[in-house]
């Protein structure tokens, strides 16, 4: 019996210890590594108040896009604004009307980067998304989808890893067009690219449009109307409880347009300001219901995708 009392205490005590090494073992690499801060100006603070030793540990999220994940027109602003905890910081750097190549020429990408590599963070992650603004027929915006597009998010996976940030590809938010009443996945053949590219560089890959076109396909195009930035006219609700969307006319998409003799093509062509974009029903931009609808799917994908994210993302 003393034999089994002492094998029984020598189990519990290497239980013990293992369960310890384990703990040790999954603390971040960046808090072990991290050597003690200097002395802090005790000005103001109760001597009987401890003083840590380490900074605190916290995550950064940097949101890289177009206005599809930009604030007030995308789903960006509500997932920094609901869907993460106080132990994330999160940051929205997307621009309205940028492509994957736009938003490196006039410098955005820069900016991004500085945010990346500003320290004081036990990770940091980047989540990029472009697609929409890529396509043909955009002026200082389009870029080939074959060569320039899996390039453009090769080195910004390259550039991200290199500042030590993980990075994370999100295919385009679907379109919310619909023919018959099946959704028209124009963005199909940006998202393969970004699927290949991730895998390519084992990259993080949160494929929302994937997500976003099979929720948008299952509640028809009525109820998807709801996602947009304002209701819409009574014209265009109509012609989506017929199975089929329309265009809206230019005069509502963009009332300073309306004056002007241009054509609907025309005015696709037409940048996007560097602001926000109008207050105006379209197929493609979030109000609020819509941004914290699509906000949910990434915050679940991305829970999935990255574990190290999951106790500071709330669903």
């Amino acid at each position: 019996m003393p034999c089994r009392k002492k094998s029984k205490a020598n189990g519990d005590e290497m239980t013990v210890k293992a369960a310890i090494a384990a703990a040790i073992m999954l603390m971040p690499a960046v808090a072990m590594a991290q050597a003690p801060l200097p002395p802090i100006d005790m000005k103001g603070i109760p001597s009987d108040m401890p003083v840590a030793n380490h900074l605190p540990q916290m995550i950064k999220v940097v949101l890289v896009g177009d206005s599809t994940t930009q604030v007030a027109s995308g789903w960006g602003g509500a997932f920094c604004a609901f869907h993460v905890t106080s132990v994330i910081a999160c940051i929205d750097l997307a621009k309205g009307g940028r492509s994957s190549g736009s938003y490196r020429a006039e410098r955005w990408w820069d900016i991004a980067l500085d945010e990346m590599k500003s320290g004081g963070f036990s990770a940091t992650y980047v989540l990029i998304q472009f697609g929409h603004n890529d396509k043909p027929g955009r002026p200082g915006r389009s870029v080939d989808l074959a060569t320039d597009f899996p390039n453009n998010f090769r080195k910004y996976v390259a550039d991200a890893r290199a500042v030590g940030a993980i990075p994370v590809l999100v295919t385009p938010l679907t379109q919310r067009r619909f023919v018959n009443g099946q959704l028209d996945h124009d963005l199909e053949p940006y998202s393969e690219q970004i699927r290949k590219v991730a895998a390519e560089t084992g990259a993080l890959l949160i494929d929302l449009n994937a997500d976003s076109g099979a929720a948008v396909q299952a509640m028809g195009p009525e109820a998807a109307t709801r996602m947009a930035v304002i209701p819409p006219p009574p014209e265009l609700l109509a012609a989506a409880r017929t199975g089929t969307t329309f265009q809206p006319p230019i005069g509502l998409r963009a009332p300073h347009w309306a004056a002007l003799d241009l054509t609907d093509e025309q005015v696709a062509k037409i940048p996007e300001p560097l602001g926000d974009p109008q207050n105006v029903f379209d197929y493609t931009h979030l109000g609020r219901e819509g941004a914290d609808y699509f906000a949910r799917i990434v915050t679940r994908e991305l829970a999935q995708k990255a574990p190290g994210l999951r106790r500071g993302l709330l669903p």
